[in-house]
């Protein structure tokens, strides 16, 4: 008898996605894989050089629950950098990834039955940990305004049970990268109702121009004390698997996440700290540029492939590194009666019929959307598109139409 939690939330929608597509690998089908939520990219210099000269040094102990120290205070000087305010390193809680940050946010704010405002799509992590943490989430649908949240739709979901809202930008999985009026509105709606913003910022290095990432502290500085910034190096530096992420708080909110911490996984890995303490002291922005450089060439190239379909409108792309295709066109009028009609049908019918592999929308809380990576070798990103809307463009040809 497993206990009743576990029947709040599934596995990772992205993971079984991923899970799909290696198992069509291994069953001998020729995959090219857009599922992924990371970058193909070698490892940064830096972090190699920390990470061996920590092993070399038998760097192999306890460090402090939310991190070492030097490696708090190195945290604290770059969101200060970013958000235009000091901060200090009790203000800084590293974690074992993003994922960790928000379960310690969501573990140390709820109360059985609070309310989090989440707007849809969103990341399929999201509502699970609310759900994990007792609460309730609640999702505002986006789809007919850009992916962007309406802020009197928000104002519209507040309860008294509302505890927190979710601000997710550049967002995963839409892409889009909020603009400065939405989040000041929605910063200003936050302090007037009394709410915790959880602001995920992981993709914030990737924002597209004309896009421009904004903290939201940045903007609305009296939020400070009501934010908590999630950020990771698994994005930013392609180290989705060294689980190194932070969460900048208020030290009420850092020290019970201490708390927290140190009866789950205690410390994060030892060596993985050491390396990004060493780049964040020494690495001189280069291979961040690189990154967004590689980044920014897989935009260009997916999106000259991807207009010449006709089924989906242009993604939005404005930030992080995933097309997001609204697939609603496959269930309109005139589709013919042997193509897919939902994002999942799709999905199944892309890895079957042209061995490519995305997330359907359902993980997100859409059923008619389609997430594509495109953090992966060019040469197989470019293949994977085309193969996509020669499939797509097949599923709306009248000589596949059956009698």
């Amino acid at each position: 008898m497993l206990a009743q939690r576990t029947k709040l939330f599934a596995s990772s929608g992205t993971a079984a996605a991923r899970a799909a597509a290696k198992a069509a690998a291994d069953a001998g089908k020729e995959v090219i894989d857009l599922t992924a939520g990371e970058i193909w990219c070698d490892l940064a210099p830096r972090i190699r050089e920390g990470a061996l000269a920590a092993i070399e040094r038998g760097e192999n102990r306890y460090t402090d629950t939310v991190g070492l120290r030097e490696l708090r205070e190195a945290l604290a000087a770059k969101v200060s950098r970013e958000t235009g305010q000091v901060w200090q390193a009790d203000e800084i809680a590293v974690t074992s990834g993003a994922k960790q940050a928000l379960f310690n946010t969501a573990m140390v704010l709820l109360d059985p039955g609070d309310e989090v405002i989440i707007p849809s799509p969103y990341w399929t992590t999201f509502p699970a940990q609310v759900l994990i943490a007792g609460g309730r989430p609640v999702h505002v649908d986006t789809r007919d305004n850009g992916f962007v949240p309406k802020p009197e739709e928000l104002e519209r979901a507040i309860t008294a049970k509302t505890r927190a809202i979710v601000v997710n930008s550049p967002s995963n999985p839409t892409g889009v990268v909020y603009d400065q009026t939405t989040l000041e509105l929605i910063a200003n709606l936050a302090i007037r109702h009394d709410l915790w913003i959880i602001f995920d910022e992981c993709y914030g290095a990737f924002a597209h121009a004309p896009h421009v990432h904004h903290p939201i502290v940045s903007l609305v500085p009296e939020a400070r004390s009501r934010t908590i910034i999630i950020n990771a190096f698994s994005k930013t530096l392609a180290l989705t698997g060294w689980r190194i992420g932070y969460l900048a708080a208020p030290k009420s909110v850092i020290d019970a996440v201490k708390a927290l911490q140190s009866h789950t996984t205690s410390n994060p890995n030892v060596i993985a700290q050491h390396a990004v303490l060493e780049h964040l002291r020494h690495g001189d922005g280069s291979y961040e540029r690189r990154l967004f450089d590689q980044l920014t060439l897989a935009r260009r190239l997916g999106l000259d492939i991807l207009s010449r379909q006709a089924i989906a409108p242009p993604p939005k792309a404005q930030g992080g590194f995933y097309f997001y295709l609204d697939l609603s066109g496959l269930a309109q009028r005139g589709a013919i009666s042997t193509a897919p009609r939902t994002a999942d049908d799709a999905v199944n019918a892309l890895l079957a019929e042209a061995g490519v592999a995305g997330v359907s929308g359902s993980a997100f809380g859409d059923p008619m959307g389609l997430r594509l990576s495109y953090g992966i070798d060019h040469n197989k990103l470019t293949r994977g598109l085309e193969r996509l809307v020669e499939t797509v463009d097949a599923w709306t040809s009248p000589s596949r139409n059956v009698a």
